[in-house]
């Protein structure tokens, strides 16, 4: 049987090294309450607890970070995000709840279920206000859980960083007397790396930056910072203080626990104040195209649509239907008054049905001269009764209709 300091070094921490050193501890003195509560200086029955405050739900994220609540994480002091998911989806289904704080102060904690817990509270931004308060620390798995947060507040002295994985094993020794066997199946020789070679430390060095790569990628995209960036301005790991960690861009604003549950008891769900430079589009294709360029789905907003002169539109359309009756009556001869009303109640435009009567004459035996000779008689005795140019019209029908003839 493993034991629990075998079982707590064999997994991947976002956490400070002090902080881990004392979960190291813990595991290593599993079952001497007397020793771990010297060791901690903690009471066992330290227990979260969510309070509300005029409308307002504060919740503490304390201690080392785990992801299932059992007795390890009250022997710690310690937070699940198992409890946290919990806790904090209550509150945004809570319809008495407009704003949520999460008051952290923990050094990070194991990296399993983090990002989970992160990435729901990413994905809950716009529905309540969802403010991270950071008064003390803020270390590897707590920052990137307050980086989820619609905006980060810091006091003057807070510990903002640590982005980074840490993976710390431990060989265990035998207790005289004792054997231990372990046997991997030959198909798995990555299943065991053997740390006391290249091969073996260069597997467990990928696997622990792999992880780092999201971790990065996520902070990157919560905060809004380019990811080639993230890396040197949060200190490749290190720490920042309060307004320092602000210029870095980890933080927003300086500010204290009572002054933002005031602002949030104070106000409606409004919008976070952290500014978010939007996206517009106007099209499908531009819309795939910001999607597939990796813009932010929530700073994509979609184009007015452009307003129409209906009134306009429908007299540019009246006009337009005039100027066609004009032109096809311009064109009309003794005898082809079926083409012409067809042509009318068609919609067929003045070249079109010009063409037409063009044609059904040739097949009739009538001439080009004819048609010239007949329309000029009937721009002499039936002239338009608007006044309005009809025998231009009239000559550019008939224009377009020899025009026609010649290149048959």
């Amino acid at each position: 049987m493993r034991t629990a300091l075998e079982l707590a070094a064999g997994r991947p921490w976002l956490m400070t090294s002090e902080a881990l050193d004392t979960v190291m501890a813990v595991a290593d003195r599993q079952g001497d309450v007397e020793a771990l509560e010297t060791r901690l200086g903690r009471s066992l029955d330290n227990t979260r607890n969510v309070t509300v405050r005029d409308g307002v739900a504060v919740i503490p994220i304390t201690g080392p970070i785990f992801r299932y609540a059992n007795l390890f994480t009250e022997i710690s002091g310690a937070t699940s995000t198992q409890v946290l998911a919990t806790d904090i989806q209550t509150a945004l289904d809570d319809p008495q709840i407009k704003a949520i704080v999460l008051n952290a102060d923990s050094p990070g904690g194991e990296a399993t279920g983090i990002n989970e817990l992160a990435e729901m509270i990413y994905q809950a931004r716009g529905t309540k206000p969802i403010k991270a308060y950071v008064g003390g620390q803020a270390a590897s798995a707590m920052y990137w859980i307050a980086s989820a947060a619609d905006e980060v507040i810091v006091d003057d002295t807070a510990q903002l960083g640590s982005v980074g994985v840490v993976l710390s094993l431990r060989k265990r020794e035998d207790r005289p007397g004792e054997k231990s066997y372990e046997i991997v199946s030959s198909n798995a020789p990555n299943k065991r790396p053997d740390l006391e070679t290249e091969a073996g430390m260069a597997q467990l060095q990928a696997r622990t930056d792999e992880l780092a790569s999201v971790f990065l990628d996520k902070v990157a995209r919560n905060r809004g910072i380019p990811r080639e960036e993230v890396n040197d301005r949060f200190r490749q790991g290190g720490i920042a203080t309060g307004a320092l960690a602000i210029e870095a861009g980890m933080a927003d604003r300086l500010g204290s626990l009572e002054s933002l549950i005031t602002e949030l008891a104070g106000s409606s769900a409004s919008n976070p104040t952290r500014s978010m430079t939007m996206t517009t589009v106007k099209t499908t294709a531009e819309l795939q195209a910001a999607i597939e360029a990796g813009t932010d789905p929530k700073t994509i907003q979609i184009a007015a649509a452009e307003t129409v002169d209906t009134d306009k539109l429908r007299a540019e359309a009246a006009e337009a239907e005039r100027q066609r009756c004009i032109g096809i009556q311009a064109l009309a001869m003794p005898g082809f008054e079926k083409e012409v009303a067809a042509a009318l109640a068609n919609g067929d435009s003045v070249e079109a049905t010009g063409l037409a009567l063009f044609k059904a004459a040739a097949d009739r035996g009538i001439s080009l001269k004819g048609i010239q000779d007949d329309s000029t008689e009937a721009s002499k005795t039936t002239p338009p009764k608007d006044g309005d140019g009809g025998d231009a019209e009239r000559a550019q029908a008939v224009d377009a209709i020899s025009k026609r003839w010649q290149t048959q």
